[in-house]
């Protein structure tokens, strides 16, 4: 039982840490912030690019943000395991 008490408050304490978890990815001067709750925190864009440009890059740029948050958060809760 002892075991598990420790198991949930190790999981507390990563999901708290998850939360100040933040990635940046950064493309042709379009740049996005990402937390560990998956929340955009910011979002750059560059003007000098066209429109079309801009959002295909910003999709790549989430997409990869995404895959890097969940790569990191997989890695702690790993530790569980």
């Amino acid at each position: 039982m002892f075991d598990k008490l420790k198991q949930i408050q190790e999981l507390r304490k990563i999901q708290s840490a998850a939360k100040e978890e933040k990635t940046e990815v950064e493309k042709n001067g379009v740049r996005v912030i990402l937390n560990g709750n998956f929340e955009i925190e910011k979002i750059t864009l560059n003007p000098e690019l066209a429109k079309e440009i801009q959002e295909k890059i910003l999709e790549e740029c989430l997409n990869e943000a995404v895959k890097k948050i969940q790569l990191s958060l997989a890695k702690k809760f790993s530790s569980l395991i």
